[in-house]
């Protein structure tokens, strides 16, 4: 099947890799065959160019051939000046080659032919990656592997000094060391030049996803690291965001000032919920934030513009959201969702520690605290996210009914899966699950949701008498601290973890093909089944 082939072409892929890796610099010259050399530098027919492809070992003749053919002849090409036209033909022949070692070399053709026209008015590039032969073929299997590294790179082609960069593509940094490279990249600019940090910013994001991706196809990083790197990163650049959003604010109104009327040191968090919060970031994932402040409400700013504390801190919000969410050439930093802070989409964009403390043990919603589980502190004062801490333990410990706290969880998940067409055939179908129907790993039942729910459920219903249960905001710990308080038995925690892992080591995997996120029902079954019979001995 499907991933038979897809572990024969990851054992491929890993053998190359080890074989480049293993590479010394000063090789033997790589040899091009003639084939690729014709391919590009004659005047061929359609015939000759379709043995050339075949000899080297594409397969789709007809089409690689067309692709090839109208490249070259297109007008991109054939009105290049003299210098970068040279480079090309020297490029042109190897990157053939490279792309005839792949698995599938059409497709891969496919997709470095789009790096290549990205690059063709920038022939310093092209000079690169003629004067690194041996990392074309690293290039060329990156390219084969994943669509996503193809597309990423063929938007951002700065990102092939990463790519080209052997010792460090592979080993992606600790996370001092990342703190540490991007503090370097900022003090190189203008302390006035927003527009210049802001893309700083999104080429370290771009550089270091791509690090963590490469890592992934090569299997050098398991998954967890994977998502702990991303969540990291996230973290890194969300404090340099709001470090350079404080200094603006203050340099125009001057400090917020204490209800003592001393000044503020950034006394503003920013709280992470979902995937950021529960440390599974993902390629693509957006940012569920909450911003807090601790500053007297009543008072204003020490500046010659003095302002509302209120009012600084919303334009506070406002300046980190602008800078994370801003479309550049370099993209945007991350997309943020900002709907989890009280009172959701009417609710003041920044809000006082107190007011939310408040909030939560006054009007939230059950759902709220179910997000409550995975919030913690992402950037922002020391001191304050201790308090902060304090908060969420408090509120998720809070004595509930359990059986108003059951109905509540379950007819939250219902609801859920009220939008999605599948969940009525699952259910339906359970026994004899249709062959073709498909499995959506996130949402459909014994899926990721319905392990996430359960690690919520635990900790809200057993936080009172077990104050440990609030420890964590990951459901893989969740799980393990239930196993420590014996709350769930070692086989059922082991269920639960296993079909965790399996469904997000898919979803990545998904991710770097630009899949949707459902495979076919025939896959996973035991562990939808372990799941779904976990939650009905939880719930019913």
């Amino acid at each position: 099947g499907f991933y038979q082939v897809l572990g024969q072409a990851r054992q491929r892929v890993r053998s190359h890799f080890d074989a480049l890796i293993a590479a010394p610099q000063d090789q033997d010259e790589v040899v091009v065959r003639d084939q690729a050399v014709a391919l590009w530098m004659t005047e061929q027919s359609g015939a000759e160019g379709q043995e050339d492809l075949q000899a080297l070992g594409f397969r789709a003749l007809e089409s690689s051939w067309h692709l090839l053919h109208e490249f070259r002849t297109s007008r991109q090409v054939t009105h290049q000046q003299a210098v970068g036209r040279e480079r090309l033909d020297k490029l042109m022949p190897m990157l053939i080659n490279a792309c005839a070692q792949q698995a599938d070399p059409d497709l891969t053709l496919q997709r470095v032919l789009r790096l290549v026209e990205a690059i063709l008015r920038r022939s310093a590039y092209i000079a690169l990656l003629v004067e690194n032969p041996h990392s074309l073929e690293r290039l060329a299997m990156l390219f084969a592997a994943s669509p996503w590294v193809a597309d990423t790179i063929a938007r951002y082609p700065m990102l092939l000094d990463t790519l080209l960069n052997e010792a460090t593509l592979l080993n992606p940094l600790d996370v001092d060391t990342l703190k540490n490279e991007l503090r370097q990249v900022l003090l190189r600019i203008p302390e006035d030049d927003l527009e210049r940090q802001m893309d700083a910013l999104r080429q370290f994001k771009h550089s270091h996803v791509l690090r963590v991706a490469a890592s992934e196809i090569a299997e050098t990083l398991p998954l967890m690291k994977v998502s702990d790197y991303l969540t990291w990163l996230a973290e890194t650049l969300l404090q340099a965001v709001l470090d350079l959003a404080w200094h603006q604010m203050v340099d125009k109104y001057g400090r917020p000032t204490r209800a003592d009327g001393t000044p503020c040191e950034q006394d503003f968090i920013i709280v992470g919920y979902g995937k950021v919060g529960g440390i599974e970031l993902s390629y693509s994932s957006d940012l569920d934030l909450v911003f807090i402040h601790d500053a007297d409400s009543s008072g204003v700013t020490d500046g010659d513009k003095s302002i509302d504390n209120n009012v600084f801190f919303a334009r506070l919000g406002q300046r980190i959201i602008h800078i994370l969410t801003s479309k550049m050439a370099s993209g945007e930093l991350y997309e943020t969702d900002m709907r989890l802070r009280p009172s959701g989409n009417s609710g003041l964009l920044v809000s006082s520690l107190k007011a939310f403390q408040d909030y939560q043990e006054n009007n939230a919603w059950n759902w709220e605290h179910q997000a409550l589980v995975r919030a913690r502190v992402v950037a922002g004062c020391p001191r304050l996210a201790r308090r902060f801490a304090e908060v969420r333990e408090a509120v998720l410990s809070r004595p509930r009914d359990e059986a108003q706290l059951r109905q509540e969880v379950v007819a939250m998940r219902e609801k859920m899966l009220g939008h999605l067409s599948t969940y009525k055939e699952l259910e339906l179908n359970e026994a004899r699950l249709a062959a073709d129907c498909s499995f959506d790993l996130k949402q459909d039942p014994g899926g990721i949701v319905d392990i996430e729910f359960l690690a919520q459920y635990l900790v809200l219903r057993w936080s009172a008498q077990k104050p440990a249960m609030t420890r964590w905001t990951d459901n893989m710990r969740i799980l393990d601290s239930a196993l420590e308080q014996a709350i769930l038995s070692a086989e059922q925690v082991t269920a639960l973890q296993n079909a965790y892992l399996l469904y997000r080591s898919q979803t990545h995997a998904l991710a770097l093909q630009h899949g949707s996120g459902k495979v076919s029902a025939e896959q996973f079954v035991e562990q939808r089944r372990q799941v779904r019979e976990i939650w009905r001995k939880t719930f019913n």
